[in-house]
């Protein structure tokens, strides 16, 4: 969702860029590099092992969140090109559409309702709901069966490398459009497209 649907990747390293110099820790905001596509228990791991072993992640989770709704609150949060008319698309040919993400549920299904984009979907997995975060096969298989699909038969679409090793993993055919970061070539040779924009992906859906 982060980074696919919403440009909030960017609101979120700015977010921890804020809080990570309140809390000590300089240049935090370069950290999302590593962690796009996990959820809160493997950013929380991440944290430990590469920045304090004592990090304060209950501190640490309440202000972000609260540097978070301050800068959408003044600026907004924009939805990414192609997003409407590639839901709408697949709504209208009866796709079965599940969202997978590493977000939690409360922050990720109110952001959706807000922005009137939640009717789009068809099933829901989010990070809160599964053990093991991406690029565990776990969060797809789930979100597949929320729909009744089976994995063989469903494209995930991914912005992080993470995502795009979760979904090949759980037998779906992934493309990949990048946001913060860019994929290399073991990830290229993963995915099944590597497009710029969702209009893209809209494009190939209408080319059958």
């Amino acid at each position: 969702m982060d980074g696919l649907i919403f440009n909030s990747e960017r609101v979120v390293q700015r977010s921890w860029e804020r809080v990570g110099t309140k809390l000590g820790y300089e240049h935090f905001g370069n950290h999302i590099y590593h962690t796009i596509g996990f959820n809160v228990k493997r950013r929380e791991e991440y944290f430990r092992k590469n920045v304090d072993p004592d990090f304060p992640m209950a501190d640490f989770s309440v202000m972000t969140r609260s540097e978070y709704h301050k800068i959408v609150d003044e600026e907004g949060l924009e939805i990414k090109p192609g997003v409407v008319e590639l839901l709408k698309y697949a709504a209208d040919k009866q796709y079965r559409i599940a969202l997978a993400t590493s977000s939690r549920r409360e922050h990720a299904s109110t952001l959706l309702m807000e922005q009137g984009l939640w009717e789009y979907f068809d099933g829901a997995v989010f990070g809160d709901m599964v053990t093991c975060s991406k690029p565990s096969p776990e969060i797809y298989q789930k979100a597949c069966a929320t729909i009744g699909i089976d994995p063989a038969n469903a494209v995930a679409l991914e912005d992080a490398p993470s995502g795009i090793r979760s979904a090949v993993s759980a037998g779906m055919r992934a493309i990949m459009v990048p946001d913060l970061v860019e994929p290399d070539e073991t990830i290229l040779e993963m995915a099944w497209h590597r497009f710029d924009t969702l209009f893209d992906v809209l494009r190939l859906l209408q080319e059958g």
